[in-house]
């Protein structure tokens, strides 16, 4: 066999080398998936892959599915979402995984519907995927046999649901029901059509206007093309076309037995003419048996009962109501001051603004006799068991009080066994009758008050002028000022003479230290010269 030249050797060498290099980069890497296996093949590449880096881009994703395209340019579905738009298709969409490979990668369980710009909601949300996407709802003939498909659903309630009106009504269904029961009709607003719903026709089931028909073999409840220019067309005539067919001449939508027209029947040329609350009171209420069957109505208790329960009741009889009510209503009551004055019961002062509930309801019912006249019959009495009952004689607070203001007292001090007279008469009765217990509350004190002076003031001189373990501050002192002294020093061991006369007090009445504090030392077991002078 001739030998190859190295040259020639060297050639088919690198020949072999670059055939090679060729061959590897022309390897795909990996099978597409089954939506895109048409496109298996290294001729197809370049329609998803640019040329310059191999990527794909979502331009040329967009080239074929130019449904989804249409979308995002619409801004409409899932793709048209703020979301979807913001990414390129390989961040949600990737390839060459396989033929079994799902590209979707789609979270069923917990994906947000509302970003397709149809939320589920009520009976939508308890539904699932394939309940609405398949291929019996897709009316889009492209995305009709595609197996898998999202695409091609219309977001219209009749692309689902079988149009129960059949025809006979708007195709907006949400326009009268909810996503909840399509039995329950939440939207529609029967004031908007040619008969609006007043009265009694408001409680009517909408079967009883709008019965059922067959339709196509099927059954609709009939809601266009009713009678409703009379009231026969739904309802019997009861009085047999004798007062004709214009029914409201008499009657409303209320009752059929509230008479509207005076001219029809003028009630005031009866013996009982309605006046006030009784316009407004059901015929029945008082025609119990029959429209023409006399009844009592001289008295209001002849139809009314005895709220008072006998209270107003003389000689057998019960008072005439008119006295104190009208017939415009019950409550509030025509009896007036004037006339509460002519009672045993006065209305004074503050008492002629307090409510008559005040003292006329004090537990459930109302109540006007045998009351009592005492203020404690009222009022608590705040002193019982704390102040001598002299000064409270038949439970009447006015010995100090007065029907104006209670913090305005009146009372005559000079009746006790204590006498006002100085400072006293211008302390308030609490400095002296009210005072804080260990507890910290406010406590009374009148019956048995102490009237020795460090009952309520303090004793400033540490017991030094107690005699027998008390001290009569009133030995020095007078109620008109503390500070003027009636001491008179010459009852004292110590009589002031000569150069004495003319000392201050507190040269010689210094100030002393114990264990309470500081105070004015006034006695001195020592009274020699040599005390004071050294």
């Amino acid at each position: 066999m001739k030998s190859l030249s190295p040259a020639r050797t060297l050639f088919i060498l690198l020949t072999l080398f670059l055939w090679n290099i060729d061959a590897s980069s022309q390897r795909t890497p990996g099978d597409l998936s089954q939506a895109h296996a048409s496109l298996d093949g290294i001729g197809n590449c370049k329609k998803c892959h640019e040329t310059t880096n191999n990527k794909a881009t979502s331009n040329q994703c967009l080239a074929c599915h130019v449904e989804i395209k249409a979308n995002m340019n619409a801004r409409k579905g899932l793709h048209g979402s703020p979301e979807a738009l913001s990414k390129s298709c390989v961040a949600c969409h990737s390839e060459h995984h396989g033929r079994n490979f799902s590209i979707k990668r789609i979270d069923k369980r917990n994906f947000d519907h509302r970003r397709t710009g149809f939320a589920l909601e009520g009976e939508h949300a308890k539904q699932a995927c394939t309940a609405c996407h398949n291929s019996k709802r897709i009316s889009n003939p492209k995305f009709k046999n595609k197996p898998g498909t999202f695409m091609g659903l219309s977001k219209e309630c009749l692309n689902c649901h079988t149009d129960f009106h059949q025809g006979k009504l708007s195709t907006k269904c949400n326009d009268c029901h909810g996503f909840d029961t399509f039995k329950k009709s939440i939207g529609f607003d029967h004031s908007t059509t040619r008969f609006p719903l007043l009265g009694q026709h408001k409680k009517v089931d909408c079967l009883k206007c709008h019965k059922t028909e067959i339709i196509n073999g099927k059954v609709v409840q009939r809601f266009k093309g009713l009678a409703f220019s009379n009231c026969t067309a739904c309802h019997q005539d009861v009085h047999k076309n004798k007062f004709g067919q214009d029914c409201k001449k008499c009657h409303t939508e209320l009752s059929f037995h509230f008479n509207k027209s005076m001219k029809a029947f003028n009630h005031d040329k009866t013996a009982f003419k309605l006046i006030g609350q009784h316009k407004f009171v059901d015929c029945k209420e008082c025609h119990k048996t029959s429209m023409t069957a006399p009844i009592k109505h001289d008295r209001c208790i002849d139809c009314h009962k005895d709220f008072h329960k006998g209270e107003f009741v003389r000689n057998g009889m019960n008072q005439d109501c008119s006295q104190c009510h009208t017939n415009q209503g019950f409550s509030p009551s025509t009896f007036t001051i004037e006339r509460h004055n002519q009672t045993r019961f006065k209305l004074e002062g503050a008492h002629m603004a307090t409510q008559c509930s005040s003292c006329h309801k004090k537990q459930n019912g109302w109540t006007f006799r045998k009351m009592g006249n005492n203020c404690v019959d009222c009022h608590k009495n705040i002193h019982e068991g704390r102040m001598a009952d002299k000064f409270m004689q038949g439970g009447k607070c006015t010995n100090c009080h007065n029907v104006s203001s209670w913090k305005s007292v009146t009372f005559d001090h000079n009746q006790t066994r204590f006498k006002l007279d100085g400072g006293h008469q211008k302390a308030a009765c609490s400095a002296c009758h009210f005072r804080r217990n260990e507890m910290g509350r406010r406590v009374q004190l009148f019956a048995g008050t102490a009237k020795d002076c460090i009952s309520c003031h303090n004793e400033p001189h540490r017991g030094q002028f107690a005699v027998n373990g008390k001290t009569d501050c009133q030995k020095c002192h007078t109620t008109s000022d503390w500070h003027k002294t009636t001491f008179d020093h010459n009852t004292s061991r110590f009589k002031l003479d000569g150069g004495h006369k003319g000392l201050k007090c507190g040269e010689c009445h210094k100030p002393a230290t114990d264990a309470k504090g500081k105070y004015i030392q006034y006695k001195f077991e020592d009274i020699s010269c040599s005390k004071c002078h050294g």
